[in-house]
């Protein structure tokens, strides 16, 4: 099976001894790839075995974050910290609750949202990051119509005025519910899945 998803240029490649050694023992995902080739994929495979109760809220948040950070020096710490501010990992299910449905709509993308950033904050999660873990719990491939994105600077500082993000931080629930929309469309006039027009974006494309 081929690995990339379409639009999906490269894995995040990452020193996974490094991460290894950064983190609780408890909080790494049994499939992750030991050679530190991540790609979308993998993730997504940590948040179907979450969704199955094959895997905790804390391994999903790790796989998340080694994908997010990547090779950036100061990743493990900062999701050391994530991680630490949840060590049961409850608030992290609750946040998700409402996108391990079956097929989560508007509301239920706005409440989980909402609940990311109070009362489910965590250290060092904002949006551009609790984003990525509603993409990787939420999305539903081959499903078309609003699907869960990202939405941190990168994408936020490519986006045009009529995608509705009109800051490059701190954005509200309605801010990424109307890129939602409008990458929704753009996806259906290209005949792309909705991740493809995020990847677009991030690559200028």
């Amino acid at each position: 099976m081929q690995r990339s998803l379409p639009g999906e240029q490269a894995p995040v490649t990452v020193n996974v001894d490094r991460w290894r050694t950064g983190l609780p023992q408890d909080v790494w995902p049994d499939t992750f790839p030991s050679s530190g080739d991540v790609w979308r994929r993998d993730v997504f495979a940590v948040a179907d075995a979450y969704r199955a109760g094959d895997a905790s809220a804390r391994q999903l948040l790790t796989a998340v974050l080694v994908w997010g950070y990547g090779p950036i020096g100061y990743g493990p710490w900062r999701a050391a910290k994530s991680l630490g501010g949840d060590p049961d990992g409850k608030r992290l299910a609750h946040a998700l609750e409402e996108v391990s449905a079956a097929a989560p709509d508007e509301d239920a993308l706005r409440t989980a949202y909402r609940r990311f950033r109070d009362p489910a904050r965590l250290p060092w999660l904002g949006p551009g990051l609790f984003t990525k873990v509603l993409y990787f719990v939420g999305y539903r491939r081959g499903v078309g119509g609003v699907q869960p994105l990202i939405l941190d600077r990168v994408v936020a500082s490519r986006l045009p005025g009529e995608a509705g993000v009109g800051r490059l931080s701190g954005w509200l629930s309605e801010e990424w519910l109307a890129y939602l929309r409008w990458a929704a469309d753009q996806a259906q006039v290209r005949g792309v899945e909705p991740d493809a027009i995020e990847m677009a974006v991030v690559h200028d494309r």
